[in-house]
């Protein structure tokens, strides 16, 4: 069986920059685990798989590496931008079906307009050394707030670690078994953030999901449906310009919209392929 496959950079002017994506539309679904192991193969944070049920709708399901998710941010961007580009270009909007409700992409003069469910958070309180032992795990010093989020998947929560400076999110770096840390108050993933201080950025993060077999995401769209709604009332705005500080970089302009959070992002065509399965 020969599937069409695409890689798209999501959140990214160019290709080599913000986060790959591969995009495999489907006629009718293949088995789960055929679409885990093919995700798997591709290696990248997200496969997208996609099935067309209607005018403008489909069926959009995401795998990690080493499982199925529940949202995915920038493989549903790179999805629709695929979907716009290369099958349907008369589109001007795409709703796609899946695990977290119906998701609609619209066209935009700055980049793809996608909007999110909204994931709260409340304030954490760790066990005794917790903020000591996540610090050592991401070589730099202990996050001065700590704060959970319901956004995660898989029966995991995400981990909000905030620390001071933008610099110090930007120096951190995998040292030791984040899994094993994060898992103790219950988090698959840690979204290390700070402040940007408006110059050019309101918020700058980068995402840390070893439980789902990556270990560093490049520009994560969902972990934004929790920082967007947890930044936007801290500095009282509902519009952000948020910075993804990881190697590759991304750039989001996000607005909080209640239960909604709404991401505008570009991408990026890398590889157009086909895969035998």
């Amino acid at each position: 069986m020969k599937l069409k496959i695409w890689q798209v950079d999501a959140f990214a002017s160019k290709p080599l920059e913000g986060n790959p994506a591969a995009i495999v539309p489907l006629e009718s679904w293949l088995d789960a685990d055929l679409m885990l192991r093919i995700a798997a193969e591709n290696n990248v944070a997200e496969t997208a798989f996609f099935v067309k049920t209607g005018a403008g709708t489909y069926d959009l399901r995401w795998f990690a590496p080493n499982r199925e998710v529940d949202l995915c941010g920038h493989a549903t961007l790179a999805s629709a931008w695929i979907i716009f580009g290369k099958i349907e270009p008369a589109l001007n909007e795409v709703r796609f079906a899946t695990r977290s409700g119906e998701l609609v992409v619209t066209r935009g003069d700055g980049g793809n307009i996608m909007s999110l469910p909204s994931a709260d958070s409340e304030p954490l309180v760790p066990p005794a050394g917790f903020a000591e032992a996540l610090g050592k795990a991401l070589g730099g010093t202990p996050p001065k707030e700590l704060h959970i989020s319901a956004k995660g998947g898989a029966g995991a929560k995400a981990l909000i670690a905030v620390w001071d400076t933008p610099e110090q999110v930007k120096a951190l770096a995998l040292k030791a078994d984040l899994e094993q840390v994060a898992m103790q108050v219950g988090a698959g993933s840690v979204l290390a953030t700070a402040a940007g201080g408006g110059k050019p950025y309101d918020m700058v993060s980068r995402f840390f999901a070893p439980h789902y077999g990556v270990p560093e995401d490049p520009v994560t769209g969902s972990a934004h449906c929790a920082l967007t709604p947890f930044w936007a009332r801290r500095l009282g705005k509902k519009i952000l310009k948020a910075r993804q500080a990881s190697p590759r970089g991304g750039d989001l302009l996000c607005t909080d919209d209640g239960a909604r959070t709404v991401i505008q992002g570009t991408c990026a065509l890398y590889l157009t392929g086909e895969i035998e399965v």
